[in-house]
């Protein structure tokens, strides 16, 4: 059988079968390598003939998966259904572009000069979905990881090395995630590449920060654990979210940024603290008076999961407008925001009842729209709370001028 050039080893010319490189750059076979050097005693690169200090041996993934890849490919040619088998699915064709993706992998791999090979790859991924699921299946996931992996945490990265690191994303930002055992799930969860990927969204482009968080987006549908993440990054994490969160420019970033951070602090709770500590109270309560639906419907229930610790509470009560921000959308904006933001005061009037907090409520319409729920028909838990921060408050509320009579009827 005829090999690719590129996937036989220098000293026997055979298939590799386990791929490594040495510090010159070229790569052998594992066993071919390791008896030049240990067995032979040379003190050469084979290929090169440079003199060798460094005998350090890297295994070259991405190469053997080219090489399973390309047997596949081959064996799938090879290979025809005995009519006793069952009928099956047959496997997937390798795109017409095949030859050329597996040619700017090696590109790639070798080159310090990666931008333009990677803004090939891109074209050719972001218009063809034959050829997205040929690059994944030639595990192109875990090479452009690898480029930004070593171009931002290894390496002094200079502007084009940054640029190539966000050329890199914009790829994988098209590839799509399934569920938590997908390969690509994997490869772009590890501490490594996350760490990555959050110095991006502190630095990067506008468009590099979208394509960060829709990858942080899309790993927190498959339930990622975001606590390493966190302790790693600290609030500077967070700062980086809110950011993108308050950027009027890019909807659709602001938007995501929003479901990443739901996601964190559902799953994590210990995130909480950093996420107060990074300002989310502050920003929040100021986005919310003219956010759209979506917007606020998302915001009410971050304040709600912040509510949930003292210090959040604390936060809201201290801003000035927290009360009057959330009242205002009770029965404005949609159920589900009705919702949130009936639960955000109770947490405040139950935990800190004090008259300052009761007073604000009375004065900026928290009790008028907490009487209005008693009318809507049917019945729920909004309704419930409603009923219940009245019972619990009402007599308080009953010394201030502004006091609404009706308020007695619910008075027991």
């Amino acid at each position: 059988m005829e090999y690719p050039q590129d996937f036989r080893c220098p000293i026997s010319m055979e298939l590799m079968k386990d791929p490594v490189t040495i510090s010159t750059g070229v790569t052998y076979d594992r066993k071919n390598i390791e008896k030049w050097f240990f067995t032979y005693k040379k003190k050469t690169c084979p290929a090169t003939m440079q003199p060798i200090q460094n005998y350090h041996i890297t295994p070259n993934h991405n190469l053997k998966r080219l090489i399973f890849a390309w047997q596949n490919g081959k064996n799938s040619h090879s290979l025809q259904p005995s009519p006793s088998s069952s009928p099956s699915r047959p496997p997937p064709r390798p795109s017409s572009k095949h030859e050329e993706i597996v040619s700017i992998f090696k590109t790639i791999e070798t080159t310090p000069f990666k931008l333009s090979s990677l803004k090939k790859l891109r074209s050719l991924v972001e218009l063809n979905d034959e050829d997205r699921d040929d690059f994944v299946r030639l595990g192109g996931v875990e090479v452009l990881v690898h480029v930004i992996v070593v171009q931002i945490l290894v390496e002094t990265s200079d502007f084009v090395s940054f640029r190539s690191c966000e050329e890199a994303l914009g790829i994988l930002h098209k590839v799509p995630i399934y569920e938590e055992s997908d390969y690509s799930v994997k490869i772009l969860s590890t501490p490594e590449c996350m760490k990555a990927m959050a110095i991006i969204l502190q630095r990067g482009s506008s468009e590099a920060r979208f394509y960060a968080v829709d990858l942080f987006r899309k790993l927190g549908k498959v339930e990622y654990d975001w606590s390493g993440l966190i302790q790693d990054q600290g609030i500077d994490f967070f700062k980086s979210l809110l950011e993108l969160i308050s950027d009027e420019l890019c909807k659709k970033a602001s938007s995501y940024a929003l479901e990443v951070l739901i996601d964190i602090l559902n799953a994590f709770k210990k995130s909480r603290i950093k996420a107060i500590e990074a300002g989310a109270i502050c920003v929040l309560v100021e986005l919310l008076p003219d956010s759209s639906r979506s917007k606020c419907e998302k915001i009410l229930v971050l304040i709600k999961l912040l509510c949930k610790c003292a210090d959040g509470r604390l936060a809201l009560l201290e801003h000035g407008m927290g009360v009057a921000a959330v009242s205002k959308k009770l029965l404005n904006v949609s159920d589900g925001a009705t919702k949130m933001g009936v639960k955000v005061l109770w947490l405040i009037c139950s935990c800190h009842p004090s008259e300052r907090v009761l007073e604000e409520m009375l004065i900026y319409g928290s009790v008028k729209k907490l009487l209005a729920l008693l009318h809507v028909s049917g019945r729920s838990s909004t309704k419930d709370k409603a009923l219940k921060m009245l019972k619990l408050h009402g007599n308080a509320w009953k010394r201030f001028p502004c006091f609404s009579s009706e308020l007695n009827d619910y008075l027991g």
